[in-house]
Formats: structure tokens, sequence, C-alpha cells
């Protein structure tokens, strides 16, 4: 009889997909006692209440079976409306109800790729794209920006990255570690070059509400680009509801009804309950979003000026709810600084190295906290910067 060998039971994709780097220290945090998280990117707000009663109520009126494998029709028209805000027009055959935004990048890269595809990812970016890549059967690109350009993709790096095997192109703004946003101006030769190489764009615009010098623009807005856009967000950041786990993707129709197959078999439909929470969210949550929006605002003024006051070097973030500040001056890696801070002074962060290896010699801190939690650690930083003088 052979030995038993469980791990040799396991998909060798998944064995050698190393765990995310956020959770990491995620999980250390949730063991200290006393312990203070940047790390995280989830709002501090709680779910504002008339979307928490809206889902109340559909369980009082026992709204609790299945809905279409697509959402809700009367949620798809109102994500409908909500993206006109962008410039964009779409039906409601043209959305899917996903469970988060992260199933919504699955969905579309197991229905578009082929094996050996290559998708191309700009980095820093969030941890998901390039393991979803992989699992479908593609192969990740990496695009490395840089703060000395602001963390933009160009068109001339999008160009000498593209090969014959290129079918997506990932862009992920505004960005997630750095804060970065593109204008209509700067996503124009990035759409062009698109249109020559007629390659198909995921945009992931989760943090599309969380701007602060001006609209966010969708490049599925610009001219002959909407057709050649998976567009992906949810409700999570934008809304306060991480936990109600609800996102949504607008494609052309024919991608969308592909897209729903795969989401049928292996989730059904989106949870209920966070259905009809979502379609209040979308009718009456803008005056949540914006008062939210202020008070980010003012907590990315307070950290940006704290970190560079601390020699920090910090690039200016114009959307979402991070900063990527370069620790190069400390002369330890980004791994070391995050875990000799948590040791020392029991604060996590983030390192940049977990969003791509461009990001070394930076972390990302979450400031989707309170003003309070944000000067408690940034005062604790300030003696663990002080202890290696």
């Amino acid at each position: 009889m052979k030995n038993f060998d469980i791990n040799s039971f396991i998909n060798k994709k998944v064995s050698d997909m190393p765990p995310s780097g956020i959770r990491k220290f995620f999980d250390i945090v949730s063991t200290m006692e006393g312990a203070i998280s940047l790390g995280v990117g989830e709002p501090d707000f709680a779910t504002p209440w008339h979307i928490r009663d809206a889902g109340i109520y559909s369980l009082e009126k026992a709204q609790t079976h299945y809905t279409s494998n697509s959402g809700l029709m009367e949620l798809r028209k109102e994500i409908c409306n909500y993206y006109k805000k962008f410039e964009l027009s779409y039906s409601p055959s043209e959305v899917l109800v996903t469970v988060g935004g992260s199933e919504g990048v699955d969905l579309a890269m197991r229905t578009v790729l082929e094996p050996g595809d290559e998708v191309l990812v700009h980095e820093p970016s969030f941890v998901c794209y390039k393991p979803c890549a992989v699992m479908a059967g593609g192969v990740p690109v990496t695009i490395e920006t840089t703060s000395e350009n602001g963390f933009k993709l160009t068109a001339e790096q999008l160009e000498a990255k593209i090969t014959p095997k290129t079918k997506m192109l990932v862009l992920s703004y505004p960005n997630n570690p750095t804060g970065a946003i593109m204008t209509r101006e700067e996503l124009e030769p990035i759409a062009e070059v698109v249109k020559k190489h007629n390659i198909l764009v995921l945009s992931d615009e989760i943090y599309a509400e969380m701007t602060y010098s001006g609209r966010h623009v969708s490049i599925a807005s610009l001219p002959d680009m909407k057709d050649r856009c998976i567009v992906i967000n949810g409700f999570s950041k934008a809304f306060a509801m991480t936990g109600w786990r609800l996102g949504f993707t607008l494609a052309n129709e024919a991608i969308t009804r592909a897209m729903t197959k795969v989401h049928q078999y292996g989730i059904m439909s989106a949870p209920t309950t966070s259905q009809y929470a979502a379609i209040e969210a979308l009718k009456n949550g803008e005056k949540s979003i914006r008062a939210m929006v202020e008070e980010y605002d003012d907590r990315r003024k307070l950290i940006v000026d704290a970190f560079n006051s601390m020699g920090l070097t910090c690039f200016d973030p114009q959307g979402a709810f991070y900063i990527f500040p370069s620790i190069q001056s400390t002369g330890l890696s980004s791994n070391d600084f995050c875990e000799q801070l948590l040791m020392e002074q029991k604060v996590a962060v983030v390192p940049g190295t977990a969003m791509g290896s461009c990001g070394e010699g930076f972390i990302r801190v979450s400031y989707a906290y309170s003003i309070k939690q944000i000067n408690d650690a940034v005062e604790r930083i300030q003696k663990f910067l002080n202890s290696r003088k």
C-alpha cells in the first residue's frame, strides 16, 4: 500500500500560490492585545441605518428565497441608473450581481481567459488579480509603476508589454494601495493602445466614489471603449457594506451572459437580503457617501502630513483610502519594517511587497480608521523610528 500523502491531492496552482500578505499581519493583530491596525481596507463606519433597515425589512417580509442568477431586476436597474453619474449607459441585461467585487474579478477572468493568455497587471495593486489569472489558466504579466510618475500606468509602458498572447489589461484606479487616480486625459492614450491591439480591459472601480480632486473617470466611458471593458464595482467601500458581500459587473451582454453561466454553477445568486439593502443604498445613499468621503479626506490630509513630518515621504493620494509611504530611509526592508513595528509598538501596516515586488521600500497604510486611532498609531510609529536613530 502506498503512503497516503494529502498534499498530493492539492492542485499545484493552489499549493504554489502564496497566501495574502495583507491577511498575514491582520491575523497576528487579532491575537495581540492593545494592537492598533492600519492594515485592512475596511471602512470603520457602520453601514448607514437606512440601508440596514431595508435589509431587516426584507427579512421581516420573508424575502429569503433565491433571486434570479443575475440578481434582482430592481437592483440591476438601479445599478444602471447609478452608473449614469460616470457617463455610462447600461441595460439590466448587461449587469450581473456578484458576491463582492472579488467574485466579479474571478468570473471575468474565468470567462474570458484561455490557457496561456496573458493578463497585464500594473503594480503595485490589489492582491487578487494575479492569482485569479493563474487559476483561470492565464499568465499574469507585471507592469511596474513608480512614485516618480505618480504610480500611473502610461501608454508607453502598456505598449512595451503587449505580445500576441495578450488578452486582458487589468486597470485598477483609484488604486489600492497607492491612492493614485487616472484622469480622462491620462486614460485616453491607454484606450488607444487597447483599441490598437484589440485587448479587453478589466476595470476595477471599487473605489470610484473615493476621489478627492474631481469625479472618477471610467475608461469604459471613453469613445469605443464600453464593449471592450468589464467594469467591476460593489457596495463594500462606498456604502460601508463589506460584510454584506455584494458587488456587480457591467459588460457587453454577450460577456455578461457567459459570466452568468459561471456564476450560476458556482454561486447560484448573491445574498437576497444584501440585494434589497443595496437597492436602498443606491436610491438614497448619496448623502451618506458624501459624509464618509469628507471624513476620509480629513483623515487623508492628517496622515499624509504626519508621515511626511516623520521623514517617511508619502506620495499624495487622490483616491481610495490608503497611503503608500516610502520607508527606504530606515534601511529596513518592507517586511522587516512591518514585522518589527508590530512586535515593538503593536502597530500593523502592510509591506508594500504584498502588492507586488515593486512595492519594496514602501508600506501600505489605511486611513479607514478613526482620527484617534490614526493619531495613536502615528505616535507609536514615531517612537519606533526614534529608537533607530
